[in-house]
Protein backbone atom coordinates (compact mmCIF):
# COMPACT_ATOMS: atom_id res chain seq x y z
CA UNK A 1 0.00 0.00 0.00
CA UNK A 2 1.52 2.68 -1.64
CA UNK A 3 -0.56 5.53 1.13
CA UNK A 4 1.17 3.55 4.18
CA UNK A 5 4.67 4.25 2.46
CA UNK A 6 3.88 8.26 1.92
CA UNK A 7 2.92 8.73 5.36
CA UNK A 8 6.09 9.66 6.71
CA UNK A 9 6.89 11.20 3.58
CA UNK A 10 4.46 13.80 4.34
CA UNK A 11 5.69 14.19 7.93
CA UNK A 12 8.71 14.77 6.78
CA UNK A 13 7.72 17.35 3.86
CA UNK A 14 5.48 19.41 6.61
CA UNK A 15 7.84 18.97 9.74
CA UNK A 16 11.50 19.26 8.27
CA UNK A 17 11.32 21.22 5.10
CA UNK A 18 8.03 22.98 5.29
CA UNK A 19 7.25 21.82 1.97
CA UNK A 20 3.55 22.80 1.38
CA UNK A 21 2.92 22.16 -2.35
CA UNK A 22 4.58 18.71 -1.99
CA UNK A 23 2.61 17.70 1.30
CA UNK A 24 -0.81 18.49 -0.03
CA UNK A 25 -0.31 16.58 -3.70
CA UNK A 26 0.62 13.46 -1.23
CA UNK A 27 -2.61 13.76 1.10
CA UNK A 28 -4.45 13.96 -2.50
CA UNK A 29 -3.11 11.36 -3.90
CA UNK A 30 -3.10 9.56 -1.04
CA UNK A 31 -7.07 10.39 -0.55
CA UNK A 32 -8.06 9.78 -4.47
CA UNK A 33 -5.72 6.43 -4.57
CA UNK A 34 -8.01 5.17 -1.37
CA UNK A 35 -10.82 5.65 -3.36
CA UNK A 36 -9.95 4.41 -6.54
CA UNK A 37 -8.67 1.18 -4.91
CA UNK A 38 -11.71 0.61 -3.32
CA UNK A 39 -13.89 1.26 -6.13
CA UNK A 40 -11.73 -1.05 -8.38
CA UNK A 41 -11.95 -4.07 -5.68
CA UNK A 42 -15.41 -3.53 -5.47
CA UNK A 43 -16.32 -3.24 -9.58
CA UNK A 44 -13.53 -5.85 -11.00
CA UNK A 45 -14.45 -9.63 -9.90
CA UNK A 46 -12.48 -11.12 -6.84
CA UNK A 47 -10.35 -8.19 -6.57
CA UNK A 48 -11.37 -7.79 -3.03
CA UNK A 49 -9.07 -9.92 -0.80
CA UNK A 50 -9.13 -10.55 2.93
CA UNK A 51 -5.86 -8.75 3.38
CA UNK A 52 -7.06 -5.95 1.47
CA UNK A 53 -10.01 -5.65 3.72
CA UNK A 54 -7.69 -5.80 6.71
CA UNK A 55 -5.11 -3.53 5.78
CA UNK A 56 -7.24 -0.77 4.55
CA UNK A 57 -8.72 0.39 7.63
CA UNK A 58 -5.39 0.22 9.47
CA UNK A 59 -3.87 2.23 6.90
CA UNK A 60 -6.80 4.65 7.25
CA UNK A 61 -6.70 4.76 11.24
CA UNK A 62 -3.03 5.36 10.53
CA UNK A 63 -3.68 8.11 8.27
CA UNK A 64 -6.48 9.55 10.34
CA UNK A 65 -3.82 10.09 13.64
CA UNK A 66 -0.63 11.07 11.48
CA UNK A 67 -2.12 13.57 9.60
CA UNK A 68 -3.84 15.65 12.13
CA UNK A 69 -1.10 15.17 14.40
CA UNK A 70 1.39 16.42 11.76
CA UNK A 71 -0.91 19.09 10.74
CA UNK A 72 -1.54 20.64 14.41
CA UNK A 73 2.07 20.21 14.76
CA UNK A 74 2.99 22.44 12.25
CA UNK A 75 0.09 24.88 13.41
CA UNK A 76 -2.00 24.37 10.28
CA UNK A 77 -4.56 22.56 12.72
CA UNK A 78 -5.48 23.14 16.47
CA UNK A 79 -4.90 20.57 18.57
CA UNK A 80 -8.54 20.03 19.97
CA UNK A 81 -9.23 18.67 15.77
CA UNK A 82 -6.19 15.75 17.26
CA UNK A 83 -8.21 15.20 20.43
CA UNK A 84 -11.84 14.82 19.18
CA UNK A 85 -10.02 12.01 16.54
CA UNK A 86 -7.72 10.39 18.63
CA UNK A 87 -10.28 10.22 21.72
CA UNK A 88 -12.89 8.81 19.67
CA UNK A 89 -10.46 6.28 18.32
CA UNK A 90 -9.21 5.32 21.32
CA UNK A 91 -12.74 5.33 22.93
CA UNK A 92 -13.60 2.54 19.80
CA UNK A 93 -10.33 0.70 20.37
CA UNK A 94 -10.95 0.24 24.26
CA UNK A 95 -14.70 -1.73 22.52
CA UNK A 96 -12.62 -4.42 20.62
CA UNK A 97 -11.55 -7.11 23.69
CA UNK A 98 -15.46 -6.63 24.47
CA UNK A 99 -16.80 -7.72 20.96
CA UNK A 100 -13.83 -10.24 20.73
CA UNK A 101 -14.78 -11.91 23.98
CA UNK A 102 -18.33 -12.43 22.14
CA UNK A 103 -16.61 -13.77 19.21
CA UNK A 104 -16.77 -11.44 16.98
CA UNK A 105 -13.85 -10.31 15.31
CA UNK A 106 -14.82 -6.87 14.29
CA UNK A 107 -18.05 -4.96 13.77
CA UNK A 108 -18.55 -3.76 10.03
CA UNK A 109 -17.83 -0.74 8.73
CA UNK A 110 -20.69 1.87 8.20
CA UNK A 111 -21.07 4.31 5.24
CA UNK A 112 -21.29 7.19 7.00
CA UNK A 113 -17.41 5.91 9.10
CA UNK A 114 -16.59 5.78 5.52
CA UNK A 115 -18.20 9.50 4.27
CA UNK A 116 -16.21 10.69 7.34
CA UNK A 117 -13.07 9.65 6.56
CA UNK A 118 -13.87 10.73 2.81
CA UNK A 119 -14.45 14.32 4.48
CA UNK A 120 -11.26 14.60 6.71
CA UNK A 121 -9.22 13.12 3.70
CA UNK A 122 -10.48 15.66 1.37
CA UNK A 123 -10.99 18.75 4.23
CA UNK A 124 -7.08 18.13 5.18
CA UNK A 125 -5.44 18.54 2.34
CA UNK A 126 -7.77 21.79 1.62
CA UNK A 127 -6.82 23.48 4.66
CA UNK A 128 -2.84 22.46 4.35
CA UNK A 129 -3.78 23.97 0.56
CA UNK A 130 -5.14 27.02 2.17
CA UNK A 131 -2.46 28.30 4.28
CA UNK A 132 -0.98 30.68 1.74
CA UNK A 133 -1.21 34.54 1.46
CA UNK A 134 -3.87 34.36 -2.40
CA UNK A 135 -7.43 35.34 -1.82
CA UNK A 136 -8.31 31.67 -3.80
CA UNK A 137 -6.32 30.13 -0.58
CA UNK A 138 -8.73 31.38 2.13
CA UNK A 139 -11.43 30.42 -0.23
CA UNK A 140 -9.88 26.83 -0.28
CA UNK A 141 -9.01 27.06 3.34
CA UNK A 142 -12.99 27.66 4.05
CA UNK A 143 -14.03 24.83 1.93
CA UNK A 144 -11.39 22.66 3.53
CA UNK A 145 -12.90 23.54 7.49
CA UNK A 146 -16.58 23.11 6.05
CA UNK A 147 -15.07 19.36 4.85
CA UNK A 148 -13.19 18.94 8.45
CA UNK A 149 -16.00 19.74 10.36
CA UNK A 150 -18.46 17.79 8.54
CA UNK A 151 -16.35 14.73 8.87
CA UNK A 152 -15.89 15.52 12.90
CA UNK A 153 -19.23 15.32 13.01
CA UNK A 154 -19.82 12.06 10.90
CA UNK A 155 -16.89 11.11 12.76
CA UNK A 156 -18.34 11.22 16.06
CA UNK A 157 -22.01 9.94 14.73
CA UNK A 158 -20.46 7.01 13.42
CA UNK A 159 -19.22 6.15 16.44
CA UNK A 160 -22.49 6.58 18.51
CA UNK A 161 -23.58 4.23 15.95
CA UNK A 162 -20.58 1.47 16.37
CA UNK A 163 -20.98 1.89 20.18
CA UNK A 164 -24.81 0.97 19.90
CA UNK A 165 -23.15 -2.22 17.53
CA UNK A 166 -21.45 -2.74 20.53
CA UNK A 167 -24.14 -2.63 23.08
CA UNK A 168 -26.56 -5.37 20.99
CA UNK A 169 -23.78 -7.98 20.40
CA UNK A 170 -23.21 -7.73 23.98
CA UNK A 171 -26.70 -7.80 24.85
CA UNK A 172 -27.27 -10.88 22.22
CA UNK A 173 -24.22 -12.86 21.84
CA UNK A 174 -22.61 -14.86 25.01
CA UNK A 175 -19.21 -14.80 26.23
CA UNK A 176 -16.69 -17.29 24.62
CA UNK A 177 -14.12 -18.85 26.12
CA UNK A 178 -10.78 -19.57 24.18
CA UNK A 179 -12.23 -23.11 23.38
CA UNK A 180 -15.04 -21.79 21.50
CA UNK A 181 -17.30 -22.65 24.43
CA UNK A 182 -19.86 -20.13 25.83
CA UNK A 183 -18.95 -18.67 29.19
CA UNK A 184 -21.59 -20.19 31.59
Amino acid sequence: MIRLVLLPVFAYLLLARHSYGPAVAILMFSGTSDWADGKIARLVANQSSRLGELLDPLVDRLYMVTVPVVLALSGVVPWWVVAILLGRDAVLAATLPVVRSRGVAALPVTYIGKAATFALMSGFPLVLLGQGGALWSRVVWAIGWGFVIWGIGMYLWSAVLYLLQVRLVVQRLPRVQHGGLAAG
